[in-house]
């Protein structure tokens, strides 16, 4: 069963009594329906107040003569009008049971898909070949990663796009040094150990330096023995990336992979079309793009450099084929950039310039994150100053979580190995995600493996515990109805009806952290229930059944959330 949100529901009934009683047109958005944080009102409205300017009447009377004309057909109390013009509702008890009762078996609890699927493609991760994984590239992987799953749950296609850094000018230096290697003998596992050892020749050795050069132009040019080189590095980095993608639980695949070479054969016809359509200037050699609006602080316009005095291609060169080829061939009616806030003010010229060029008429949106902090408060890094590698940081978090998990466990060694990468990963992934991506945040085991608090460790515990009373309740016979007789029953299955809208917030505003914000609430309201509301011991065979209902309810809440968020739910601890 799928139905609407019970905002949605008294939004219609909100706008329809409005028309009837004020003949006003209005959209369910404008009715302004929310959850209400005040206890003992579940929903308010706040509609009155902005209608009463736009009427020229007392929002109170607006409230009034609303509320007056409402049908609510058994979903709720007439409503209270408060304060300065609040409508006030209170569910309906019968009616809050029996939509309860309705999710049970549904595997989308009750959500409904999108009336309006969109075609978007989504880039995130993006590291680069000839370069291990570090902990840089972890926000952009999960996030996307995340915003991916609540899309397609939604109802949206989703075309995912790692834009590899595989191409330009530092390829001509390793391609160079990976030569020198006898083909027997090359081994690049340790992808930056290779980069490292590659630079150094080029700084040092100018003879070396200069047959870099002309090797980037003999791969630019399409030498085949430069280009099968050029593959050994891209296959080697794939492959550490895929390692990296499968610890991690990231859905991306070779399949989604478009690197900066392939957009290379269009770089030439996106230079010549923006001079076509009058939208470059020559700038100290280079061929720039001025968008509108775009200035330095002495006032001075900002540039795009598409094409580089010496006749290479800029990465803005590269950006604009690649938003191009996915409106124009892939058909993309969305387009998300899942990419660090720095490069903000990059991608608003990015899509300035191609509305102005034609190319972009739909939306296109820089979803940005902050900085993973350590504890120092500065980037995260080794003690040694490098960067932290993102395989290792993964890796320490299982060892971690192996510690937490052995400390209650029943499981075998197997079992708990098991657990513990579930546990491990979801932390460092929860960590991530709970907060508003666009904040910095202190990366601190102690608090991410938190048994208590807003970490994925208590949601686990609490997913645990629900299968734990399952197994030992059995299935409740078919047709038992959900019966809220206590506030805490009431208040469990009031917050189980808003997955629906915690998922619609979490996906539209591309903020995987309300979703988080709302798993943990439910986890806390189940704790209270189970405190206050015996489950195995209940009164009467009814309410035992009920409550039976209510965990069961609980468990795939929580187990569907966390999936969405791309972390597990291992069903013992």
């Amino acid at each position: 069963m799928q139905t609407a949100d019970v905002t949605e529901e008294l939004a219609r009934r909100v706008v329809t009594a409005a028309g009837r009683a004020l003949d006003v047109e209005l959209t369910p958005e404008q009715a302004l329906i929310q959850a209400s944080p005040r206890e003992g009102v579940d929903y308010q409205g706040n509609l009155a107040m902005s209608l009463g300017r736009r009427l020229g009447r007392p929002p109170r009377e607006v409230a009034e003569a609303i509320a007056g004309a409402l049908e609510l057909d058994g979903i709720a109390d007439p409503p209270e009008v408060a304060g300065p013009g609040f409508l006030n509702f209170v569910l309906r008890k019968e009616w809050l049971e029996a939509r309860t009762g309705a999710l049970l078996g549904d595997p989308r609890l009750g959500v409904p898909e999108t009336p309006a699927p969109r075609r978007i493609a989504l880039d995130y991760s993006s590291p680069n070949v000839a370069k291990e994984m570090h902990v840089g590239h972890l926000r952009s992987s999960v996030i996307g990663d995340a915003l991916a799953r609540l899309l397609r749950f939604a109802g949206h296609e989703v075309l995912p796009h790692n834009h590899l850094g595989d191409w330009g000018t530092p390829f001509g230096m390793l391609i160079e040094h990976l030569l020198d290697v006898p083909a027997g003998q090359r081994a690049i596992a340790d992808l930056d150990a290779f980069y490292r050892e590659a630079r150094r020749k080029f700084d040092s050795d100018e003879a070396f330096a200069t047959r870099a050069r002309n090797r980037v132009v003999l791969l630019q040019s399409g030498d085949e023995e430069t280009l099968a080189v050029w593959q050994e590095l891209v296959d080697e980095s794939t492959r550490h990336f895929n390692e990296v993608y499968a610890l991690l639980g990231i859905s991306l695949t070779d399949n989604d992979i478009y690197g900066e070479s392939f957009y290379n054969p269009y770089l030439a016809t996106v230079v010549d079309d923006l001079e076509k359509a009058g939208l470059t200037e020559i700038s100290d050699g280079a061929v720039c793009v001025f968008p509108e609006g775009f200035r330095n602080r002495e006032g001075d316009r900002l540039p795009l450099i598409v094409r580089k005095r010496d006749g290479g291609y800029g990465y803005a060169a590269t950006d604009l084929a690649t938003l191009r080829y996915w409106t124009a061939e892939r058909g993309a009616t969305d387009l998300l950039y899942v990419v660090g806030t720095p490069q903000a003010q990059h991608f608003a010229m990015l899509f300035a310039t191609c509305r102005e060029a034609g190319w972009l008429t739909g939306h296109a949106e820089h979803i940005g994150f902050g900085t993973v902090l350590g504890a120092d408060g500065k980037t995260m890094r080794t003690r040694a100053g490098d960067t932290i590698k993102l395989a290792e940081l993964l890796t320490e978090a299982v060892t971690q979580a192996a510690a937490v998990v052995a400390e209650r466990s029943e499981l075998d060694p197997a079992g708990q190995a098991e657990v513990a990468r579930a546990v491990g990963i979801g932390a460092v992934k929860y960590a991530d995600l709970s907060g508003d991506r666009e904040r910095d945040y202190v990366f601190a085991w102690d608090r991410m493996l938190a048994k208590e608090g807003n970490t994925s460790v208590y949601l686990q515990y609490a997913h645990a515990r629900t299968q734990s009373i399952l197994r030992k309740a059995g299935k409740p016979a078919d047709g038992t109805q959900v019966l809220l007789e206590a506030p805490a029953e009431r208040a469990l299955a009031l917050k189980l009806l808003r997955f629906g809208e915690a998922l619609k917030s979490a996906t539209s505003g591309y903020a995987p952290h309300k979703l988080c914000t709302y798993l943990y609430e439910t986890a806390v309201t189940f704790s209270r229930f189970f405190e206050e509301c015996p489950v195995l011991k209940a009164s009467t065979p009814e309410l035992r059944a009920s409550r039976v209902r209510l965990t069961t309810l609980t468990s795939q809440t929580l187990a569907l959330g966390l999936s969405l968020l791309g972390i597990e739910a291992p069903d013992q601890l």
